[in-house]
């Protein structure tokens, strides 16, 4: 197809010249305008003409969230404010509104609760000794507390490191190990997963432990963090950090496509932009695309330690005042109920929440809420239109990006199926791209001056940013792990020399520039709401396996809004007795039980017998590509909920 944008300057410049030329001639202007125009759209700019009717209203709606998130940005940035200090001027405002909401425990915190709880934190720790850029992990399921202690944290210009709760023994010991975390603080729920690996974490971490525990059932080299939080002072530190302190707010745990997870940072200031950069961005970008307001109820069942429930959600809580509902885990059969009991009018989603909620029957209570905007991503256009009817729900805020990185788009007019759009009118306002890649290798396709080639409508493209360190709508912070930093950097994209993110995702982009994802690049796949690294299950069951060959890759699920995890692999030891394997596998549970190797309960295989097959060829960069499986491999494990284990077997069949 044709791009309007290439066509547009062509026929401008005759239509221009055709209305200077009749002037001359002595025609009239009003004649001269109806050729020119004529010319205009004869040479092919009606297509652009096209474009422009039918989005302008949405562009200038974007341009204007754009506008307002840059504005406040530099406000704060002038100011020198941190995520804390915006706080302050909301528990200033409103200290007796609601704040958080813990729908399990029906335990409600006002700001000036918030506010004093996170006071006794900054305090406590820096009475403890600990000083402005330590790190302290926090390893809690959701609640009020968890929000209090990261922003205790920061009051204090400390880093939290916000720990997976369901990352056990090896994965857990490495996020602490990467992170450098001085202490750790974790829920009594967690007790036994620390118990397991503490042995393993040196003398020198200091181990709090949070919630209604007796002193007989914490471990012997373990802290009760809430009596000691009962004997802090709640008010505001004396001598808060100030320029000087370190600009990381925390850390967020990234799936790692090569591997076990990345730390990516989530800032609130730094020396070029001493503003609330990163945090606020993302939270204030949300909050105006969708035109939130102060007295929104949100609902928020995704977990604190991703930025989707602990910026985007929690965010509108610390940033603009809204009361956030919090609940640990996510309950189809309860969700609606806690809307209704909590007065929700705003719902936060991943794309497997719809599909639980629409296999529901059908409630009273899903009648009778408030709620009008439902946020969040990975809503599969097959069901989009059948959530909203059924619901009642006027308006998905489906978007796309990641935590740290600097191309989110949003889907701000409710257009069924897209992640969001950019403007096809004045496309260099906000500097994304998609590009062409060999979609086999995931490597970028240049042209003869050796720039990245932008992809047309319609074509599937990877996604890009480009970095500006001194704008904070297009840094790039990247992770504690500099070469992992380095992996997601590319140089000579819109131009010679410059620098841009690369997201890893390959989307597609129509005519009216809206985009709609279409693959994860790398060793990952998705699966109840997290990114999956298919090198660290490859390591886990080659390991117990025995294997030396093991790939793991992932498939489409008939009927499943995720892709599930399928791992093939060669050599298996020969089964002794039919249903051998099985028994093997078990055997293999038994030992990661006691290895701390054990997949994560989402992620537990059942198996498929294959095809026999020879050993595992690899590409020259050791990488095993989709296309060879069919014929090589003769296992299959279907790694997810056994309930979907005959979904894996007809998508085998087939």
């Amino acid at each position: 197809m044709p791009n309007p944008r290439m066509r547009a300057p062509g026929a401008g410049s005759a239509s221009v010249a055709s209305l200077v030329l009749l002037w001359l001639l002595g025609l009239p202007w009003t004649w001269s305008t109806a050729v020119a125009l004529g010319v205009y759209v004869g040479g092919g700019g009606w297509r652009f003409l096209r474009i422009v009717c039918k989005t302008a209203r949405r562009d200038l709606f974007g341009l204007f969230v754009l506008i307002r998130v840059r504005l406040e940005l530099r406000w704060h940035q002038r100011a020198h404010h941190t995520i804390p200090q915006i706080f302050q001027d909301v528990v200033r405002r409103q200290p007796e509104h609601l704040a958080l909401v813990d729908a399990g425990s029906g335990v409600c915190w006002t700001f000036a609760q918030l506010d004093a709880y996170s006071n006794a934190v900054a305090n406590l720790f820096c009475h403890l000794g600990y000083t402005p850029g330590d790190v302290v992990a926090i390893f809690l399921e959701g609640r009020p507390e968890f929000v209090g202690l990261w922003l205790g944290l920061a009051k204090a210009g400390m880093e939290a490191a916000l720990l997976n709760v369901n990352l056990r023994r090896e994965p857990l010991i490495f996020c602490l190990g990467t992170s450098g975390a001085k202490a750790l603080v974790f829920g009594r729920e967690l007790a036994a997963v620390v118990a397991e690996v503490s042995g393993q974490l040196g003398k020198s971490l200091v181990k709090f432990c949070s919630g209604d525990v007796g002193p007989e059932g914490v471990l012997p080299d373990t802290q009760l963090l809430d009596p000691l939080l009962k004997e802090a002072s709640t008010a505001p530190l004396a001598q808060p950090p100030g320029k000087g302190m370190d600009d990381r707010l925390f850390y967020i745990y990234t799936s790692g496509t090569t591997g076990l997870p990345k730390a990516a940072i989530v800032v609130h200031s730094s020396p070029c932009t001493p503003c609330p950069c990163r945090y606020y961005r993302i939270a204030a970008f949300t909050h105006h695309s969708y035109s939130m307001q102060a007295a929104d109820v949100l609902y928020d069942c995704l977990p604190l330690y991703h930025s989707a429930g602990n910026i985007i959600g929690v965010g509108q809580c610390l940033i603009y005042g809204l009361t956030v509902v919090l609940r640990k885990k996510f309950s189809a059969s309860r969700f609606w109920d806690d809307c209704v009991k909590y007065n929700c009018t705003v719902v936060q989603y991943i794309g497997e929440i719809c599909r639980y909620l629409l296999k529901q029957p059908v409630s009273e209570a899903e009648g009778r809420h408030r709620v009008r905007l439902a946020v969040g991503n990975g809503l599969r256009p097959a069901i989009w239109e059948e959530f909203t009817e059924r619901f009642g729900v006027r308006q998905v805020g489906e978007f796309y990006g990641a935590t740290e990185c600097n191309c989110s788009i949003a889907n701000m007019d409710g257009k069924v199926g897209s992640c969001g759009f950019n403007s096809r009118i004045l496309p260099n306002v906000y500097p994304i791209r998609l590009v062409k890649v060999n979609e086999d290798t995931m490597e970028l396709l240049r042209d003869a001056q050796g720039l990245c080639i932008p992809c047309q409508a319609g074509e599937p493209g990877l996604l890009v940013g480009q970095i500006n360190q001194q704008d904070p709508l297009r840094r790039f912070d990247g992770y504690i792990s500099e070469s992992a930093t380095s992996r997601k950097i590319t140089h000579s994209v819109f131009r010679k020399g410059d620098s841009a993110y690369l997201s890893g995702d390959v989307l597609v982009m129509d005519e009216l520039g809206y985009m709609y994802f279409r693959d994860r690049s790398g060793d990952t796949f998705r699966w109840r709401g997290e990114n999956v690294s298919t090198t660290e299950v490859e390591g886990v069951l080659s390991r117990l396996l025995g294997q030396t060959d093991v790939a793991v890759y992932g498939v489409a699920v008939p009927g499943a809004a995720e892709g599930a995890g399928t791992l093939r692999t060669a050599h298996l030891p020969a089964p002794p007795a039919p249903g051998g394997h099985h028994r093997h596998l078990q055997d293999s549970e038994d030992e990661a039980a006691a290895r701390g190797l054990r997949p994560t309960p989402d992620l537990r295989p059942a198996l498929l017998p294959g095809p026999e097959a020879g050993p595992l060829p690899a590409s020259g960069s050791g990488c095993l590509h989709p296309h060879l499986f069919g014929r090589l491999l003769p296992l299959t494990l279907f790694l997810g909920p056994p309930e979907t284990l005959h979904q894996a077997q007809q998508a085998r069949g087939a």
